[in-house]
């Protein structure tokens, strides 16, 4: 059963002392869009790990082809590196990624208590009517399918839940309200 619209899950899940914060979810699902507005009520650097897709991935996915494992490794790994790695002590960064698979969280987190990840989980009717939507970017809603297909949903040890079938600020509320601990 999912939470109410407002609320966020986050039982079993240590939220403090969290430094990163990685927003993740299927195309579509609000991470850019939520994660710009959690960085400026968190007082947080943002980075949308689409930006960090080498060229030949993002051509794999304007031409409707899904990337691979082979294919997210390098940029897994650069993002850890140039992102996640180099957000100096003391400073707070919200990472927009999908983050699909436990084994891309995993790699991500590396052995870092202080990296929280944020499931963004919503309807695939919802998700597809956003993405009908959405103009001018290189995903196109044809990969939703596969997407929902590779994701492996994050149990309540491993992130925090928050449904999205709510306004994007809505959304922010319940991130903002979990990363707190208020349920």
């Amino acid at each position: 059963m999912n939470p109410p619209l407002s609320a966020a899950t986050n039982a079993g899940i240590d939220v403090f002392p969290a430094r990163v914060l990685v927003l993740m979810g299927v195309s579509g699902s609000g991470k850019t869009l939520v994660g710009q507005e959690v960085a400026r009520r968190w007082e947080a650097s943002f980075e949308d790990a689409d930006h960090w897709h080498a060229p030949e991935a993002v051509a794999k996915m304007s031409a409707k082809i899904p990337l691979t494992d082979e294919d997210r490794a390098p940029w897994l790994a650069r993002l850890r590196r140039d992102v996640i790695e180099a957000t100096p002590p003391g400073r707070r960064m919200v990472l927009a990624c999908s983050a699909l698979k436990k084994r891309y969280r995993d790699l991500l987190r590396g052995g870092d208590r202080d990296v929280l990840f944020v499931y963004l989980e919503g309807s695939l009717s919802l998700i597809a009517e956003r993405l009908a939507g959405r103009s001018g970017h290189y995903m196109p809603p044809d990969l939703l399918a596969s997407q929902m297909a590779t994701l492996e949903v994050p149990g309540p040890r491993e992130a925090i839940t928050v449904s999205i079938d709510q306004p994007p600020d809505a959304v922010a509320d319940a991130v903002m309200a979990a990363i707190h601990g208020k349920p």
